[in-house]
């Protein structure tokens, strides 16, 4: 689903080539300020950091691009926040939390329409934004064929190996997203029960199967230029697949985790949308059916008997005035689980 329904997908860019085993990069033209070199190893299926720039001026922000056989011919980036007095040569590790992009977007999505790095800035922690594209967090089925694109290996085989081996991440991790991205947080968690101490949704479809949300998704990815009978398979002659991607299905492995997912109900405009909008606006839609979908998840849940916190408002657009209240409440929370200690 759509990160932002007013903001169009900007084109990954290519470029890069993995070198040796160990990949030394200095600082790149027009980064902030001189730095040491820094040294890279790949991760164990061969993806390598093939560039490293500097954000920000005070060394907390920075940008990483990825040669990766998961995503043949996308060099895809991941932003990086990094906690004060960070060095990759301490003898420490840091807490980390994954934050997932919605479609439409990409990895430069949270710093540029949140504060989310005066939030992260107040931990010691980690925090990496890596790319998603319009890529549904998943290895594509490919008509039973498989991947690529593997955005799912990306995220977990790669990314993750390649934030604890050269970021001094610790395996002390939450995952967090919006919209798709949100989804693909909670989908990872359950996929991977332990890997994550807390997942965290704002206004990700829980439930891919619940009636009507299969034609929907279909609808949504369609605009998105995507086949998407490619993603998951048909539904519902590949239900089975379908059933792996889909944290409903999945609820059970996400016992010991902690769980926190929101979303809007009623399909009108919440604090900090327009309110003059269309009854039949994408976002007042696409966070109806949203809600509708979460509701499944939250009858699950408590069937199971898992714990879990839940912000089930009822106004409220698929947009960033919601996700950006809803990070401020859950962050805290977060930070508290994987330990990350504030200034």
């Amino acid at each position: 689903m759509r990160g932002d329904t007013r903001r169009r997908f900007g084109h990954l860019r290519s470029g890069g080539l993995i070198g040796a085993v160990v990949l030394t990069v200095g600082l790149v033209p027009g980064a902030a300020s001189a730095a040491p070199r820094l040294t890279f190893e790949p991760a164990p299926s061969g993806a390598a950091i093939t560039k490293f720039t500097w954000v920000s001026k005070n060394k907390r922000q920075a940008d990483v691009t990825i040669k990766t056989p998961s995503l043949p011919g996308v060099n895809p980036k991941v932003r990086l926040l990094l906690p004060k007095k960070w060095s990759q040569k301490s003898k420490k590790t840091w807490p980390i939390v994954y934050l997932y992009h919605g479609g439409h977007d990409n990895y430069k999505s949270w710093t540029r329409s949140t504060s989310i790095e005066s939030i992260a800035a107040k931990y010691d922690v980690i925090v990496a934004m890596p790319e998603g594209a319009n890529g549904s967090y998943t290895n594509w089925y490919n008509y039973g064929k498989g991947g690529p694109p593997k955005w799912e290996d990306f995220h977990i085989k790669e990314v993750i190996p390649l934030m604890q081996k050269n970021f001094r991440a610790s395996a002390s991790a939450a995952v967090m997203g919006n919209s798709s991205g949100g989804q693909g947080a909670m989908t990872y968690a359950a996929r991977y029960p332990g890997k994550f101490k807390y997942a965290a949704s704002l206004s990700g479809l829980l439930h891919i199967r619940a009636p009507f949300i299969p034609q929907f998704l279909s609808q949504i990815n369609s605009g998105n230029g995507a086949d998407p009978n490619a993603i998951w398979g048909s539904y519902p002659a590949d239900a089975a697949n379908w059933r792996k991607h889909n944290p409903y299905d999945l609820a059970a492995k996400l016992r010991g985790t902690k769980i926190f997912f929101s979303s809007g109900l009623d399909g009108e405009p919440g604090p900090g949308d327009p309110q003059d909008l269309d009854p039949w606006d994408i976002g007042l839609i696409a966070e109806e059916w949203t809600g509708y979908s979460d509701q499944y998840f939250q009858t699950k849940l408590k069937e199971l008997n898992i714990p879990f916190t839940a912000h089930l408002y009822k106004k409220g657009r698929h947009n960033w005035p919601a996700w950006r209240r809803e990070t401020n409440f859950v962050w805290p929370k977060i930070m508290k689980t994987i330990g990350a200690k504030k200034y």
